[in-house]
Formats: C-alpha cells, structure tokens, sequence
C-alpha cells in the first residue's frame, strides 16, 4: 500500500513544492492520517460484512443498478485519469535525464514502460503486485533515506544542524492561518486532505482490493492503521529532501528550474554525484511501477465484475475478456499521458488532486448518502446528478474569487463536490 500511494508525485513534486509553500503539504499529510482512521472505523467494516470483491456492489445492494455502475464508472476514470498522470511524471523525467541522451522518442519509452507492467499484473494477479510492491517500496523509500543523508553530508551538516538549518532557511513552516484566501490556509489542506483520502483510498477499488485480501477484517484494520502512521513519516522525509535540495541550490548558487519538478532530478544527475543519480533512477522507478500496476490491476478488476458481470461467465470467457480488457487499459494510459504532455503546464501534483476533487466527488457523496441516511433514490437520475454536480464544481471554483470576496477554492472542492452530489440524490430520494 505504500508503494500504491507513493507515486513519482511524491516522489518529485512534494520536494519540488518545499520551495514555494515550505512544509505546509504536510497539513495535507495530517488530513490524510484521520481519513485513513475514518476508513478504518467505518467502511473496513462495511465492506467484510457485505464480503464484496468489488467494492461498488455496496451501491447496488444499497440503491440499485443505476447507482452501483455509476460509482463504478467514476472509479474507472478518475483512477485512469490520476494513474496516468502519475506515470507521466516518472516517464517525463526519465525521458529528460536518461533517454533523450540515447535518442529514444518519449512514445517508446511510455510504451515499454507500461508493457512491462502489463506482463507481470496479467500474469500475476494481486499476490504478485502484492510481492512486487513491496520491494519497490524497499527501493523507493531506502532511495530518499540514503539521499537526504548525501546531501546533509554534501552540506557538511550533523542531523540536528540538518534541522536547524531548515527551520533558519523558513522551510520548515507547516501550519498556514494567517490568510483564509490562501491556497494553504490550514482548514482548506486539512478538511482537503481528509476527504481526499477517503475517497482516493476508502472509495477505490485499486487500494482497498489488497486489503479485501486479508483474511480478517481486524487484519486488514491494522495493516491500515500502520500504513497510514508510516505514510506520515515517509511525506515528512520527502518534505526535508525537498528543503535539503533548495537549501543546496542556495549554497552552492544553482539556479532554481522554473519546473520544480525538475529540481530533485536535475540535481540527483548533474551535482550530487553518480550515488544520488542511482537512488534517483532506482526510486523514480519504483514508486512509478507500484502505483501504476497496482492500478492496472484494480482497473481491471473493477471493469469485468462491475460491467463484464464476471460472475455469470466460465473460464475461458473470463480470461480471454480480462486479457482484451487489461491491454485495453494499457493502451488508455499510453493515449493519456501522450494527451497530458502536450497541455501539461501545472506541477503534476497540482494536477492529480485538481482531477481527484472533480472526478472523485460523485463516489463521496454517493457512499456518504447510503451510509448516512437511510432514503431510496431513483436510479435513473444518478447518474445525471453524478455529472451535473463536476460541472456546478468547476464553475464555482473557476469564479469563486469573483462571487466570493476573492475567496479562492483549491484542494477542499472534493468536499464542496460531494456535498452538491449529497444534496442532488436527497432532490431525487424518497424516505423508504
């Protein structure tokens, strides 16, 4: 789970990050930390008592088939979508720093990537992802461990010189209340964070998959209650990693990319010495791999139970169809990523959690209305309110600064998405 949830975003973007906003992602951080606990308490429970595999049949034996292939749908590309984005991140760095010196086109090496994935999901499964991810979180954490150690030592600093140094440089500052209308105030990254991880972790199907593998429900609750207690350690190194690099950029009078997400791995290959580049590829590599298979299989999953109905079909069926459909996704990321770079001009952290707020939104308000009340829909009308209440989202965040006293909405329209889905299902409900 934590090399599914340690993507090359954290990887490259939160250090990247440090110098515009110091450590003020780690509010983020902490919102991640009660959302984890509100799974835990909450919809662990709920899916081992209802013994799902996919987690969106809580939506048909709640309300009906309507609701259960809408919330599908939405896991289905809100997860191609943020998947996507994060191997675009990894494969553009690699492409910058590796395989542009080679002469091998951007295509190639997105291709090669994602069929390697596709061989060992397909022919693995979840034990193998299972497997592999934990040596690609081995590889991926060990990498910042040892390079935030080089570069202290590059810097001549002892550990507690290392920390006083960051809080001197004005990094090390977490909590932002001074100003409702930033984009950090500490409310907004909070209550963003919490909602962020309930529905990126409790409402989809590609992460709760390894814990429904657990054997017991009080297994699974406390595989999750470490993941999220590790995960929070794991974003505070990455944090220090991205003050140590700015903090090194200053002293020895580099010149700051106008892409921070270019900054870790432009110094991992051309000043930290051929040590740090090694980490670099080897941790770039695998937070890329473990999210992205972890994805692919989830993605699989979800489509042949949710709209294959898997459970009616032989073997022979089922395997040909999961074939055609895990190459079919293979085949989404790559026209994805190749979409993403020709627009790209956001830091692709920005990016992921911008598509998370419109794209999740619907299955939050869509798990929160059956759980917290107890009201029928009409099913046929969810899926209108599913995508009207993205679209009301983005133009309330487009002229929030205008309607609003220059309020201006950032991570919180996940909530502000699941509260105008909320509200359209009650519009359509009766009381059973």
């Amino acid at each position: 789970m934590i090399g599914s949830s340690l993507s090359g975003v954290t990887f490259v973007s939160v250090p990247g990050n440090v110098g515009k906003v110091g450590f003020a992602y780690f509010q983020v951080v902490l919102g991640y930390l009660v959302g984890y606990w509100v799974i835990i308490l909450v919809l662990m429970p709920l899916y081992y008592r209802l013994k799902v595999i996919s987690i969106y049949t809580y939506l048909e034996q709640r309300f009906d088939v309507w609701a259960y292939k809408t919330g599908a749908l939405f896991f289905l590309v809100s997860r191609s979508i943020g998947s996507s984005l994060r191997l675009f991140l990894a494969a553009t760095v690699l492409q910058l720093f590796l395989f542009d010196a080679w002469g091998v086109p951007f295509f190639v090496t997105v291709a090669v990537t994602i069929l390697l994935i596709w061989v060992y999901t397909f022919k693995g499964g979840v034990k193998t992802i299972i497997w592999t991810d934990t040596f690609q979180t081995f590889f991926l954490v060990g990498a910042v461990i040892i390079t935030v150690w080089q570069i202290s030592s590059a810097l001549g600093y002892s550990f507690s010189e290392m920390v006083n140094a960051i809080q001197a440089h004005g990094y090390s500052k977490i909590f932002v209340t001074d100003s409702i209308d930033s984009p950090s105030f500490f409310p907004k990254q909070f209550l963003g964070g919490m909602f962020i991880t309930i529905a990126m972790t409790g409402l989809d199907q590609e992460i709760m998959q390894k814990n429904l593998t657990c054997k017991t429900l009080g297994d699974a609750q406390k595989n999750m209650f470490w993941f999220s207690i590790t995960l929070v350690v794991v974003n505070l190194l990455f944090l220090t990693l991205g003050a140590l690099l700015f903090i090194y950029c200053e002293q020895k009078g580099i010149s700051i990319p106008q892409y921070t997400d270019e900054l870790f791995p432009r110094l991992a290959f051309q000043e930290l010495g051929p040590l740090v580049g090694i980490l670099f590829l080897l941790g770039i590599t695998a937070s890329s791999y473990a999210s992205a298979d972890s994805a692919l299989a989830g993605l699989t999953t979800s489509f042949c139970i949710d709209f294959l109905n898997f459970k009616d079909k032989n073997e022979e069926t089922k395997l040909k169809q999961k074939f055609i459909v895990h190459l079919g996704f293979s085949v989404l990321f790559l026209i994805i990523i190749l979409v993403f770079k020709e627009v790209n001009e956001k830091t692709v952290i920005d990016a992921v959690l911008n598509v998370a707020g419109y794209t999740y939104g619907p299955l939050l308000g869509l798990f929160s209305f059956g759980i917290f009340t107890s009201r029928k829909v009409i099913g046929k009308f969810v899926p209108v309110v599913c995508l009207i209440s993205p679209v009301v989202s983005y133009l309330l965040s487009k002229n929030s600064a205008n309607w609003f006293s220059e309020y201006r909405i950032g991570i919180e329209i996940l909530v502000i998405n699941g509260l105008i889905t909320f509200i359209g299902l009650w519009t359509i409900s009766r009381k059973k």
